[in-house]
């Protein structure tokens, strides 16, 4: 399905193309998650669209895969991709901040229990700008996507899975205040719909893949229904905006309340 779907985006003319978090399982199933998971090395999905990317010679970005690791704990990783034209892999992202939070009394979530968090900030060089990757619930801390766009990104990816509850109430106004604070490109392709357990009666997600301008416009909405998103990036627009408010530039030391 991923597979089809690049190939209907490239035939319309796409040249970098995004995945959502999680685009190879979403299981809250920890057994299932432990039978099905694989290493990296062995992931058919990362494979599989490392040779979509060099058959069409396209940039691509998967949001993130749920892989095995060597952790004496047994605990997986949430890993971001960005996959060159020629199909390398030119840059890996863990997930650092774990989604442990209970939404109502019958949706909590515990994502430290199965999966270990990421202890470091990426960039990535492209053609079109210099990506910083984040997934999913970093999206809530500031101070990550403050550091990329200082750092040098000029396109924060944000791929998600994010639940309706917060999703409704939450998602667009994160990112739009994101691409506020930063003067970047926020590109966030996003799971949606329901998807059934094995033995469980499986996880809703939001939807709603959205791409904001540095200024913080909404150009592009995937609604609930699944399809492919296109969107236009301009990269004399995120120095327009920083331009117009320099904030990265106006940082202040100051102490804290209890100092």
């Amino acid at each position: 399905m991923v597979r089809s779907a690049i190939e209907r985006a490239v035939a319309d003319g796409a040249g970098f193309v995004l995945t959502p978090e999680v685009t190879n399982i979403i299981s809250m199933d920890r057994a299932h998650q432990q039978a099905v998971l694989t290493s990296e090395e062995q992931d058919i999905v990362l494979a599989g669209l490392r040779d979509t990317a060099a058959k069409h010679g396209i940039w691509v970005s998967i949001g993130s895969l749920a892989v095995k690791t060597t952790d004496p704990d047994g605990r997986f990783a949430n890993r971001s991709f960005v996959i060159t034209p020629s199909g390398e892999i030119a840059a890996r992202y863990d997930k650092i901040h774990m989604f442990d939070v209970q939404v109502s009394e019958t949706e909590i979530y515990r994502e430290s229990a199965g999966f270990r968090p990421g202890d470091r900030a990426v960039l990535c060089d492209t053609p079109f700008g210099r990506l910083g990757l984040t997934v999913c619930y970093d999206l809530r801390f500031p101070h990550l996507h403050r550091l990329l766009a200082q750092s040098g990104a000029t396109i924060i990816l944000a791929p998600a899975a994010f639940s309706p509850v917060t999703g409704a109430a939450h998602w667009e106004p994160l990112l739009r205040a994101r691409a506020i604070e930063t003067g970047c490109y926020v590109l966030a392709a996003a799971q949606t719909g329901l998807h059934p357990g094995p033995t469980t009666k499986g996880r809703r997600t939001y939807g709603h893949s959205l791409a904001i301008s540095p200024w913080g416009a909404v150009i592009a909405d995937g609604g609930e229904a699944e399809g492919i998103v296109f969107v236009d990036l301009n990269p004399d627009e995120v120095s327009k905006a920083r331009a117009r408010v320099p904030s990265l530039m106006h940082d202040r030391s100051f102490k804290g309340p209890n100092e």
